[in-house]
């Protein structure tokens, strides 16, 4: 598992740690090379919180898997992006047609706001269920707006949609939103908002 520098304050008032959440393990991967830059990017930096909101809506849908599956759990890939590491992700991409995946940083990612998570679920041997993909797999296959065209085409399973879909189902009742590109990805609340008025972690 990866996980980011301990530290002994919140980023800000309104964050809760990860730690605080029950039925959900942490797994950084921006808090070691094992991600897309192949760098610790969260290095000396302790990232494993959300903003309460976010925290406690991921808590709400952990407690409704736990309710249908007794030995699952949740695991968060990425929580808190602080603004400087999206800037690293899109300059490292800069220039590649893969840059869609990260969002610009003159926008600013949800992420930088504590009110975006990339969830998977884990099972009663803490195995990670079988997604199609990996996370943060810059592949055709992780987009959710085409995962009927690849179940019928059999780039996808029935098994692996189907575990798509119970990750899915627990995080928009949680009142998440997921995006169209990426599978593991769950927004809390309006982007519009959330940029506006939420703090930013930099």
């Amino acid at each position: 598992m990866c996980l980011s520098a301990a530290s002994p304050a919140s980023p800000h008032p309104d964050f809760l740690p990860l730690s605080a959440l029950r039925g959900v393990v942490t797994d950084l991967r921006y808090a070691c090379t094992d991600n897309f830059t192949g760098r610790n990017l969260y290095a000396g930096r302790d990232c494993a919180w959300l903003h309460r909101e976010a925290a406690h809506a991921l808590q709400a849908a952990a407690n409704a898997l736990r309710q249908q599956h007794s030995e699952h759990q949740l695991v968060v890939y990425d929580a808190l992006r602080p603004h400087q590491i999206q800037i690293a992700l899109w300059d490292f991409l800069a220039g590649t047609p893969l840059q869609m995946y990260v969002a610009d940083p003159a926008r600013g990612s949800i992420h930088s706001f504590g009110m975006a998570v990339d969830v998977s679920i884990l099972d009663g041997e803490g195995r990670a269920l079988d997604m199609g993909t990996a996370f943060d797999a810059f592949d055709e296959r992780s987009q959710p707006r085409l995962e009927q065209a690849f179940l019928e085409s059999g780039g996808l399973t029935a098994q692996q949609v189907a575990n798509r879909h119970l990750l899915r189902d627990l995080m928009l009742d949680a009142g998440f939103h997921g995006i169209p590109t990426e599978w593991w990805h769950f927004n809390m609340g309006d982007p519009a908002q959330v940029r506006a008025v939420y703090p930013r972690i930099d």
